[in-house]
């Protein structure tokens, strides 16, 4: 997985347990894609200040997920939905190929 997906994927899933500052830098670099000086100079810090919260708040990032794991369970429960929503494509029974498909589908909503 690509670095910044991964952090996006990351932020998605544990950016409410950082500071607003935090998620708000991190929100700025890799959702809208923001230089450094571009996040700095509107909120008055220093491009090395910026970059100093992006890199600890990625460390942050990495060790919620290595302890809670849970973008990895995201990642593998959309897979398996996926490949439920393949073999349901082969059902003939109409009725029992529209209940899978719903429930895939609400069951994707969840995530």
């Amino acid at each position: 997985m690509a670095k910044e997906l991964k952090f996006v994927m990351l932020l998605d899933c544990y950016g409410d347990l950082l500071t607003r500052h935090q998620r708000n830098i991190m929100e700025l670099y890799y959702c809208d894609d923001l230089s450094l000086a571009e996040i700095g100079q509107p909120m008055g810090i220093t491009r090395q200040a910026v970059r100093c919260t992006i890199k600890r708040t990625e460390e942050l990032l990495l060790n919620y997920e290595e302890k809670l794991r849970f973008a990895e369970k995201l990642v593998q429960l959309r897979s398996c939905f996926g490949s439920i929503s393949k073999i349901a494509e082969n059902i003939n029974d109409a009725d029992l190929k529209n209940a899978l498909e719903k429930k895939v589908s609400e069951g994707l909503k969840l995530l």
